[in-house]
């Protein structure tokens, strides 16, 4: 999309004071601890880019606010390495570049604002190479210290520290499957089926690069088999979301040109792990026959 298609969409220019006030207006407030997800072409023409939607919602949120993003890393090795010829193997595990959280780069499918957050001075980044986030203010250093290693979605992730600070998710014009709070939700769901990888990643410990173990539920393809209680062609995450918002578990409105929402933390995990242990568990766990759609 070019610049003239973007500007005829926002009807104009989107300022920062634009941004500002329209974020406010769907309810960001100062002091929020806020997990953010972005699509900046849904917004318009942004005057100054991803920089200038960084400055918006720490306006919005103020000097006692947080804002926190999922990184994850763009330079990883790829999951399957394990499976090629071992030379090839061996010529990655002999030199790959360790993950670095001050400097490896955010994965680019995450788009522009992690990586433009994660370089503000300022901000911290957690140790989790695959999975980790970064945040910028007060509560930077609560949300990212010590990602656990395994089970990176689940007790004690930046994704739990936000639900303990009564944290809020926001998606700005960024589609509903990318609510990434639901991974917490299905770490901690008991259903039948959960789906786990296991992979290798080059970490630093104590100036060392070395090769470690990790254990996750499956977030690429799935932590259940979502295909019998989801629409055909539906991402299950979209589907999640939006019984969260016909639920009325949710804020609705434009920034920008955007059609954006916003959630609370808390509310969307236990929704989230009531659905999925209710579809896929036949009503095992904390939800039972709750009701919730």
């Amino acid at each position: 999309m070019d610049e003239r298609e973007l500007l005829e969409r926002s009807g104009g220019p989107v300022t920062r004071t634009r941004l500002r006030d329209d974020l406010a207006a769907l309810g960001l407030r100062p002091g929020d601890t806020v997990m953010f997800h972005t699509r900046m072409s849904a917004i318009g023409y942004v005057a100054g880019g991803a920089g200038t939607v960084i400055d918006a919602l720490l306006d919005a949120v103020g000097p006692a606010g947080t804002l926190m993003v999922t990184c994850g890393w763009n330079d990883a090795p790829p999951y399957g390495f394990r499976t090629w010829p071992r030379p090839w193997q061996d010529a990655v595990r002999a030199e790959h570049p360790a993950y670095e959280p001050e400097s490896s780069e955010a994965e680019h499918d995450n788009g522009r604002l992690p990586e433009a957050l994660r370089r503000r001075p300022g901000a911290l980044r957690s140790r989790h190479p695959d999975v980790s986030c970064a945040a910028l203010g007060p509560a930077a250093a609560e949300l990212t210290a010590d990602h656990p290693w395994d089970d990176p979605h689940g007790p004690g992730s930046p994704l739990a520290r936000l639900v303990a600070r009564r944290g809020r998710v926001l998606l700005l014009g960024a589609p509903l499957y990318t609510l990434t709070l639901l991974h917490h939700a299905e770490a901690l769901a008991d259903a039948p089926g959960k789906r786990y990888v296991t992979y290798e990643q080059p970490v630093l410990a104590e100036g060392r690069r070395v090769w470690r173990h990790f254990r996750d539920i499956d977030s690429t393809d799935g932590a259940f088999d979502y295909a019998p209680v989801v629409p055909e062609g539906q991402d299950p995450f979209e589907t999640i979301t939006r019984a969260l918002l016909a639920a009325g578990l949710g804020r609705s409105g434009r920034v920008g040109a955007a059609e954006s929402h916003l959630f609370e933390a808390e509310q969307v995990v236990t929704f989230a792990r009531e659905w999925i242990e209710r579809k896929i568990g036949g009503g095992r766990g904390i939800g039972g026959n709750s009701g919730a759609e």
